[in-house]
């Protein structure tokens, strides 16, 4: 005879897993490293300060 199980812990670790496996995919999606985040922001001032410079007075 098979061994009885309880089926809120088998729907509760299913449901772990599916949040796990989607965790996962996020990571992949949309996870950029550190190196990257701050290398778009230094681009992102670089180009704030040239489009100051541009700028003329009145």
């Amino acid at each position: 005879m098979a061994e009885p199980i309880n089926l809120n812990r088998a729907r509760k670790a299913r449901a772990a897993a599916d949040a796990k496996r989607q965790a996962a995919d996020n990571r992949v999606r949309f996870g950029r490293s550190k190196a990257e985040k701050q290398a778009s922001k230094l681009d992102a001032e670089k180009a704030a300060r040239a489009l100051d410079q541009t700028k003329r007075e009145d």
